[in-house]
């Protein structure tokens, strides 16, 4: 028990108000991590309204082209059907 206790003491004593620059740099990385993240996620943001501005942009062209299509009475040519030539009996 008393050999677990020094080992706790130990411990405990090990912590220093001043951080090791193993931490610093852990927290560096961190927080550039995290910057990183905010900027990842704006840029995604920033995407996505760019695409649905788009799909909002060609669903009205789209739509356009079919009213037109609608009312505009839809013209077929005439074909005119190909003559048979007759099968000459020998």
């Amino acid at each position: 028990m008393l050999r677990l206790e020094s080992g706790l003491e130990k411990m405990v004593s090990r912590k220093s108000a001043e951080p090791s620059p193993e931490r610093i740099a852990r927290a560096n990385r961190q927080r550039l991590a995290q910057e990183e993240g905010v900027r990842a996620m704006a840029d995604v943001e920033r995407s996505a309204i760019a695409i649905r501005k788009n799909m909002e942009r060609l669903r009205a062209l789209r739509q356009a082209r079919e009213a037109q299509e609608a009312s505009a009475p839809a013209i077929v040519p005439d074909i005119p059907k190909k003559k048979r030539k007759k099968a000459v009996a020998k």
